[in-house]
């Protein structure tokens, strides 16, 4: 009987994992292919922000384990795309 693929809370866990494990011993006929629609980002922004909320974005990026300007990014698209659907 094959293991069980366990859930990660990171994404670093789950990179590790898959660097250090013998995927072949696991079960994982329940995974489901994805595709990714990468944007490609031709714009650079510089913004200035009290050292205090960097810090806390900074926080929160690395408790969820992804770089802070990616988290940044993400936060931007989640109220642009919230406030697009309030307006339909």
């Amino acid at each position: 009987m094959k293991k069980k693929f366990r859930k990660f809370k990171t994404d670093a866990a789950a990179e590790a994992f898959v660097a250090n494990e013998d995927l072949s011993e696991y079960d994982l006929s329940d995974m489901v292919p994805m595709r990714f629609k990468l944007r490609r980002k031709d714009k650079s922004v510089s913004l200035r922000l009290p050292e205090q909320l960097l810090n806390a974005v900074r926080s929160k990026a690395k408790r969820i384990g992804i770089p802070y300007q990616r988290f940044m990014r993400r936060a931007i698209e989640k109220v642009v795309h919230s406030l697009s659907e309030k307006r339909t």
